[in-house]
């Protein structure tokens, strides 16, 4: 079996200043097991809903999976989760 290059460390993050360069980052390996299918998913849902005049969605997007992919974000990091929901958190603290 082959390591992929972000694992083995072997290959340089591409520069991400382009959809391209995040999408070679994200095949590479860099960032999580599957980042890079959702985002492909991903950006295809946003740009197939977006107005054409306000592709703000798209932008969060890429910076979203931008800021998932740097060199310290290899596929053997951990995510911090995101926080709990507010119907979790109530459902905690009545478990409590």
């Amino acid at each position: 079996m082959t390591a992929h290059p972000a694992e083995s460390g072997s290959l340089p993050l591409p520069p991400m200043r382009t959809v391209g360069g995040l999408r070679a980052a994200l095949t590479m390996g860099y960032g999580f097991p599957g980042d890079a299918d959702d985002f492909e998913a991903e950006l295809a849902r946003e740009i197939n809903y977006a107005d054409p005049a306000d592709l703000s969605g798209v932008v969060r997007l890429v910076e979203e999976f931008r800021g998932g992919s740097s060199p310290a974000r290899t596929p053997l990091s951990t995510r911090r989760p995101p926080p709990p929901s507010p119907d979790l958190r109530a459902a905690r603290g009545s478990a409590r």
